[in-house]
């Protein structure tokens, strides 16, 4: 029977579409506008550390190990760890603890920090050195003003780079500040062995994560309620200070595929490969993955493969892998 539904789910996600192409450009084409989320009434904060606890450690038995189970699907990512998304149990992993660069998954961890205020309200202003950031950006100009909100939903769903700088600016009064917020919440999260530099992601030296970090932010981000609205949202309308307004699509073009893919991040650059953490649910589980290091334009292909794999896989009921 287990055989019968994953046959007929992967029908269902297969007919919304083939190999998404691009990740982190606009597509300019007619799409209906998408509001930005009314989450005003919503705590955006993240959740307590009693749920935190436990979260993506290993599995009785397969500490050590490069791969778990030994009957899990691979995968193209050179570093990938699945976890139950209510508990934070561990269902797959490879190469978990190998430190990478993470390119823009890590903007999971700049909208943690950015939404512990309580304050989406809040004016931010753009100055010259946000303009200058590249390649994927909302293209605002020095002396606008916009909503956290607004900024948040740039930074989430289109991954906008200029979006993530002035945010952190406004935030923490510099990068470098901001990047010390970041590394000492990473860490309270249990990310204890990757260190951040800029709150976008782009290339730096001494700019790193790991697999099973990556799935402990991801986790905290997925608790945040306000977060996850934006993250399953699969475009927006930006408004720009002039009026003139903007539509930008999800770069997680799993969203497209079936109601059953949940959101979070992409991910791309060139030291760091595809990178891509995707949720999923099929009403009696919830699951994050987080692919970093894949070589492919595929990678939503293969997260839509794993991400079957697992939310149709009977809990504990595989068998440890070998080295």
């Amino acid at each position: 029977m287990r055989h019968l539904v994953t046959v007929i789910l992967s029908c269902i996600v297969f007919a919304g579409g083939g190999i998404a192409r691009g990740e982190d450009r606009a597509v300019r084409r007619a799409l209906p506008v998408q509001p930005f989320p009314d989450t005003s009434k919503q705590q955006p904060t993240v959740q307590s550390p009693i749920l935190r606890r436990g979260v993506a450690d290993d599995p009785s038995g397969a500490a050590g190990l490069r791969t778990y189970p030994a009957d899990a699907p691979d995968t193209i990512a050179g570093s990938a760890m699945m976890i139950d998304a209510r508990t934070g149990t561990v269902l797959y992993f490879k190469e978990p603890d190998v430190r990478r660069p993470v390119a823009s998954t890590q903007k999971l961890l700049t909208a943690l920090i950015i939404i512990q205020s309580g304050n989406l309200e809040k004016a931010d202003r753009v100055i010259s050195s946000d303009c200058q950031v590249e390649p994927t950006k909302l293209g605002f100009r020095a002396g606008d003003t916009y909503t956290t909100r607004q900024l948040l939903g740039a930074l989430l769903i289109h991954s906008c780079n200029d979006a993530a700088v002035c945010l952190a600016r406004n935030e923490a009064g510099s990068i470098a500040a901001f990047a010390q917020q970041m590394n000492a919440k990473a860490f309270s999260l249990g990310a204890t062995q990757s260190h951040f530099v800029n709150p976008n992601g782009l290339p730096v030296p001494g700019q790193y994560s790991t697999a099973r970090d990556m799935a402990r932010i991801a986790f905290a981000a997925y608790h945040a309620p306000v977060l996850r609205e934006y993250m399953r949202m699969p475009g927006f309308t930006f408004t720009y200070n002039s009026g003139r307004q903007r539509y930008f699509d999800a770069t997680n073009k799993l969203i497209g595929r079936s109601p059953m893919f949940t959101g979070m991040k992409t991910g791309y650059t060139g030291p760091s490969g595809r990178c891509l953490i995707s949720s999923a649910s099929n009403g009696s589980r919830e699951i994050i993955l987080v692919q970093l290091g894949g070589t492919h334009h595929t990678i939503f292909d293969d997260a839509q493969r794993m991400l079957l794999w697992g939310l149709n896989r009977s809990a504990g009921g595989s068998s440890i892998a070998t080295n």
